[in-house]
């Protein structure tokens, strides 16, 4: 086994911290190999002033390392699962799944106002078109303005009146100490996909580092989770430029419960299903919730979204 490990992350403070996490639990468990955390700057971390939906989909916030990682400048690497395409680079594989912590959505608001109880007219940020079009199916009347940068950033911005609320999720302020700050948690919007979840990338053919990996870091019942939500995103080729959410629990009898959405940019033509599987099919219970919401017209949903 490797004297060193080399773990490859955004420079945020949450990935930071998420990053931290994991090299910890491999730290108990390897406790004679020193653990290198290598920071690196993502195209999505330095294009602030663009929404994301602009600037495309495909691994803003993950090709440079994954490009380290081909390159063997760093020896796997920690994402924010929901950050990762579903189609990784060739050569990788998601070695281990962290279990998953606060899945939802939460409103940051300066007077402490929940969303229902927002002012008509007031402005809420996120740059997310998921969130936006569950805004927009519950507070039509309200206006909302894109919002880049890290958690600081954005909270920053809320302090200094650019916004009235802001919308983030609940995992990265509860990991970074911040739930005071959450007004309201929205667990009425479908959260995105892998949302709550950590992944940990490596080469495909450093098989003894994810076997400990394996052991170390990976809590199964987030790995079927995951793994049913990214089968979902993947039938439905939705990405940033789509808003669709998938949230799917494994119970402790090996039930997978999933619900999912597909949704139009304004959140007037929303569908909504759900199904039952088992956690040791994930990808089935994925594919047949994607499959029941192009059937109910989701189809439409996306041809008329490509055309725009």
């Amino acid at each position: 086994m490797h004297k060193k490990l080399r773990i490859g992350t955004r420079k945020s403070k949450l990935a930071m911290w998420q990053t931290r996490y994991v090299a910890n639990l491999l730290k108990f468990f390897l406790p004679d190999v020193e653990i290198e955390i290598v920071p690196i700057t993502t195209t999505g971390d330095k294009i602030l002033d663009t929404p994301l939906a602009k600037i495309g989909d495909k691994g803003l916030f993950t090709k440079e390392i994954e490009k380290a990682l081909l390159n063997k400048e760093i020896d796997l690497a920690v994402h924010s699962l929901k950050d990762l395409p579903t189609t990784l680079p060739q050569g990788l594989k998601i070695a281990a799944y962290t279990m998953r912590d606060y899945p939802f959505d939460v409103l940051v608001s300066r007077e402490g106002k929940k969303l229902k109880e927002l002012p008509k007219g007031a402005v809420v940020g996120t740059s997310s078109l998921r969130r936006k079009a569950l805004i927009k199916r519950h507070r039509p009347d309200v206006v909302i303005k894109d919002i880049r940068g890290n958690v600081d950033t954005r909270l920053r911005k809320l302090e200094e009146g650019l916004y009235d609320a802001i919308i983030l999720a609940q995992s990265s302020l509860e990991r970074l100490g911040w739930s005071e700050r959450i007004t309201e948690i929205l667990d009425y919007f479908i959260p995105a996909v892998g949302q709550g979840i950590m992944a940990v990338e490596i080469r495909q053919e450093d098989e003894e580092l994810e076997e400990i990996l394996r052991q170390a870091v990976n809590d199964p019942a987030s790995e079927a989770e995951a793994r049913a939500e990214r089968e979902f995103l993947k039938t439905l080729e939705g990405g940033c430029q789509v808003p669709i959410g998938a949230f799917a629990i494994v119970e402790y009898d090996g039930t997978l419960k999933m619900k999912g959405f597909i949704s139009d940019l304004e959140g007037k033509e929303y569908i909504e299903e759900s199904v039952v599987g088992h956690a040791e099919y994930p990808e089935t219970a994925g594919f047949e919730l994607a499959q029941k919401i192009l059937k109910k017209g989701g189809d439409k949903i996306l041809c008329k979204l490509r055309r725009e």
